[in-house]
């Protein structure tokens, strides 16, 4: 088998760092999620967090995004301290999080409402965003018209909306089936390309990590910190059918595995 090209460096700072992690821990009770965990995300690029159930993926996304305080440590976010949610940040919600009483229109333009953007203006952009992550013709329809996957991007539309620098992903892709899946992840990476904004990405799939990510940060179980950073070579301009096939993701996906399985119950 080829060589794994892995950079696992964990010392090296990144030339633009949009969110630093600085040792954070977290603690629920005698219970701690996260010890002394830090880690820089490179602006304008997709990390993932990656690692198995329970290793606090979703605590740290959290955390970054401001709903939840870390116990000690800080995150910064352009250099300032987070202390709550703010309009730097956008989160994307594994269960969608919509208005059922809303239109999809309504739905996205609404971060925009809240800041009090006119809505001639707010539903223009949100009608730019829909088209974005393809959902033009589906602006009038309510959550409960629509598939799970298609609430999924009205959820993405509605974080792309509100402009926010970094967006964050908590398994965003994880209630659609294998084929919307695979689209949905070729699309993201259009999104990054075309919005050159900084992605925190939590997923459980090695093979989707490998595929989207510019780095993974590969997270041990409870209490979290980070096992390891990998940057891996870029298969996108080979297509996720053609990628699956290729002896490197492979040999990297393998790699990965190996990395895990000792901490997988």
């Amino acid at each position: 088998m080829s060589q794994i090209k892995l950079d696992t460096h964990k010392t090296a700072q990144p030339v633009d760092v949009a969110v630093s992690v600085r040792s954070v821990s977290k603690n629920y009770g005698d219970v701690q999620a996260l010890k002394e965990l830090s880690l820089d995300f490179p602006r304008g690029e997709l990390t993932s967090l990656l690692g198995p159930s329970g290793c606090g993926k979703t605590t740290l996304l959290k955390i970054i995004a401001g709903l939840l305080p870390a116990s000690s440590g800080e995150v910064l976010v352009n250099g300032k301290a987070v202390t709550k949610p703010g309009p730097d940040r956008s989160f994307v919600f594994q269960d969608f999080a919509l208005m059922p009483w809303a239109t999809v229109i309504r739905n996205v333009a609404f971060g925009l409402e809240l800041k009090g953007v006119a809505k001639s203006e707010r539903e223009a952009i949100a009608e730019k965003y829909i088209r974005e992550v393809g959902l033009a013709g589906f602006e009038q329809k309510f959550p409960h018209q629509l598939s799970g996957g298609m609430r999924q991007r009205v959820g993405l539309a509605r974080a792309l909306s509100v402009n926010a620098d970094v967006l964050l992903l908590d398994e965003p892709f994880s209630a659609v089936d294998e084929q919307t899946r695979r689209k949905f992840q070729e699309d993201l990476l259009q999104l990054i390309a075309n919005e050159k904004k900084t992605f925190i990405f939590v997923t459980h799939s090695i093979e989707e990590a490998v595929y989207v990510s510019d780095q993974i940060a590969i997270l041990l179980p409870r209490p979290s910190r980070v096992h390891e950073i990998i940057r891996p070579t870029s298969f996108r301009d080979k297509g996720v059918d053609n990628i699956r096939r290729d002896p490197e993701y492979l040999d990297i996906v393998d790699g990965i595995w190996a990395s895990l399985r000792s901490y997988v119950e």
